[in-house]
């Protein structure tokens, strides 16, 4: 009798300690960032994400947030450093060290063309949240303000329109599709002549967002 009260007490102190041991493991979330689906692999921080334009869209500057006066761009991509991808629920937190446009066509009265379009004081911080509505807050980094240097082909020549933003702009991600987008978001004109958009306000929308540190560049979820 006590030999069977012995081995009873030493089979349930066994399962207690397996069950200590796995508890943890299957209460461990998935991280905010994963690669291939929402339950993959961790995204690794110092990988690096990469997107273009979603096929058929635009990256647009216009006069205002619901105008199509300005600047369309058929071309645009980013590539952005992941600094912090913790445990789902919470933010990730990448460094966008590039931002590039291409392909870009104006229909403002008097300029005959997009020369170039740069994006500086990069790198900028882009936080990536998992909260309702997936917002994304991208901010200026240590270079300062935000900016966006624009130069227009006119008929009187080439012009400078040199756009700022000091506070950040506010975007969404989803995983359908695995995008990150901007809608309407305002750049205010710090240098440049009357031709210039006092404010421009920008709109573009990246994916598919790929790790393209890992093997075949999977895509990039978040939870």
């Amino acid at each position: 009798m006590r030999i069977r009260r012995t081995l009873a007490a030493a089979s349930l102190a066994a399962i207690a300690l397996t069950g200590a041991a796995v508890a943890p493991a299957q209460a461990a979330g998935a991280a905010v960032l994963t690669t291939g689906s929402p339950s993959g692999p961790a995204v690794s921080v110092g990988d690096t994400l990469t997107a273009n334009l979603v096929s058929g869209s635009y990256a647009t500057f216009y006069n205002s947030a619901s105008g199509t006066s300005g600047i369309k761009c058929a071309a645009s991509s980013f590539s952005a450093s992941v600094t912090s991808n913790p445990s789902a629920p919470g933010s990730a937190v990448e460094r966008l060290n590039t931002q590039t446009f291409g392909s870009c066509t104006s229909n403002v009265l008097g300029v005959t063309g997009v020369r170039s379009i740069t994006v500086t004081n990069l790198p900028f911080t882009n936080t990536v949240s998992d909260a309702a509505g997936n917002p994304v807050s991208l901010t200026p980094g240590a270079a300062g303000a935000m900016g966006t240097t624009v130069v227009l082909n006119t008929i009187l020549g080439s012009i400078n329109c040199v756009y700022q933003n000091s506070t950040g702009i506010s975007g969404t991600t989803s995983n359908t599709g695995n995008t990150i987008g901007f809608s309407s978001q305002p750049f205010t004109l710090v240098s440049g002549p009357g031709l210039c958009f006092s404010t421009g306000y920008f709109s573009a929308t990246y994916g598919p967002v790929t790790d393209s540190s890992v093997a075949g560049s999977p895509v990039v979820y978040v939870n």
